[in-house]
């Protein structure tokens, strides 16, 4: 009987993993192998940002897994997650498919909890998802169209949250509204980027600044409502008027696995060996943002897509020692650097010696993000895409 492998999500961890394991010497044969996400598509989270500006589309960041699956032998299967029986090893799906596994791989990720502040999940867009950038984009359509109709003066914007998903967002929209916006970022720490070295908080300062980005240090949010917002700084609130409130802190494990009987820590992360198996329980791997951010060595992982990418190597390398009896291995996670985009055509990277920002770090940003797109098919196709738009675009603009 043949051996099976189920892999539940299809972000960095999950997709990779399954492609990783597609590779491998499979001497008696490749084993079934079964990616289940609820979406149809893949998404490149780190290139989300450029949806927003329409500097990249949706399809050279969100390619179709069957797309990407094809020729692998990897089965691509569209449903979301019901529950998981652990001792008959077997998982029901949302579509009522029921699959049996020899090995499991938790990778399903997290999510934005938009229950922090009452208002939040009516009124505020997180940003994860396709369909959050496309919420986003229709919303800023409108505003732009009111300011055209003379219906409002200034399209006004939250962004709740000074890390790096924060700063991003708060940099596109900025750059796509120009003079016509005012966007402002809330931040309860007194500084942004507070895990970021301190070349990437200046890079950012320096680009918040010129983009008339105000930061609100100290403050938290009391209450979002449909066109205003609650803010507190030292124990005073004010409510303000706002059009849109970007949410982007905080992070949950998904509420598919909350009925999982297996070890966790206090932050609902799933406790893992350093070989990536959840802990006595062997036949289950976990990786990504729902599993506990240590590797063999004690060094912290951060939830990033560069630590789910190093995580699906290890974790499809113990997966095949484990079914064809090789020793299995520690996972020891590298700390590469940061890239960290400030708008359009401008970027920050730190890592390996490098230390860049503005014009040269946004084309070093680019080439990396294409050289870790899932597949060569696809790097080829949106690399000679990226070469060749600036010129059809010099062609347009001169047929004019």
């Amino acid at each position: 009987m043949s051996q099976s492998i189920c892999i539940l999500g299809g972000g960095f961890g999950g997709l990779y993993t399954a492609l990783a394991l597609s590779k491998l010497n499979w001497e008696d044969g490749q084993p079934d192998i079964v990616l289940v996400d609820q979406r149809d598509r893949f998404i490149f989270a780190p290139l989300l940002y450029e949806l927003v500006t329409e500097e990249l589309q949706t399809w050279e960041i969100a390619p179709p897994y069957e797309e990407l699956l094809a020729n692998t032998g990897v089965r691509f299967h569209q449903s979301g997650v019901e529950s998981i029986n652990t001792q008959a090893q077997q998982v029901q799906l949302t579509d009522g498919t029921q699959l049996a596994y020899d090995r499991i791989v938790l990778a399903l990720g997290g999510e934005t909890p938009m229950d922090m502040a009452p208002g939040a999940a009516e009124h505020a867009i997180p940003f994860r998802s396709l369909e959050d950038a496309y919420r986003l984009k229709e919303r800023l359509r409108q505003l732009e169209d009111s300011i055209e109709t003379g219906s409002i003066e200034k399209v006004r914007v939250a962004v709740i949250g000074g890390g790096y998903s924060g700063v991003e967002i708060a940099c596109k929209i900025a750059d796509k509204l120009g003079s016509q916006g005012r966007v402002r970022i809330v931040e309860r720490a007194d500084k942004i980027l507070a895990t970021s070295p301190e070349f990437n908080q200046k890079a950012a300062q320096k680009a918040l600044s010129e983009k008339n980005v105000w930061i609100d240090y100290e403050t938290t949010v009391t209450e979002v409502g449909a066109d205003t917002i609650s803010l507190s700084y030292k124990n005073k609130v004010d409510t303000l008027p706002v059009d849109i409130v970007m949410w982007t802190v905080g992070n949950k494990v998904s509420p598919a696995l909350d009925a999982l009987d297996l070890p966790r820590n206090g932050r609902r992360q799933f406790i893992i060996t350093p070989t990536l198996q959840v802990a006595e329980h062997s036949h289950i791997f976990a990786l990504g943002d729902l599993a506990e951010g240590v590797d063999s060595t004690g060094k912290t992982v951060p939830t990033t897509a560069q630590s789910a990418l190093q995580q699906a190597d290890y974790a499809a390398w113990n997966i095949w020692a484990s079914l064809t009896g090789r020793p299995l291995l520690p996972f020891k996670y590298q700390h590469l650097g940061e890239m960290m985009t400030l708008g359009r055509d401008n970027a920050t990277l730190t890592g390996l010696g490098l230390k860049l920002e503005g014009n040269l770090a946004h084309i070093a940003r680019r080439l990396t993000y294409l050289y870790r797109m899932p597949t060569l098919e696809h790097q080829i196709r949106v690399g000679v895409n990226w070469v060749t738009q600036p010129l059809q675009d010099l062609l347009t603009d001169v047929s004019k």
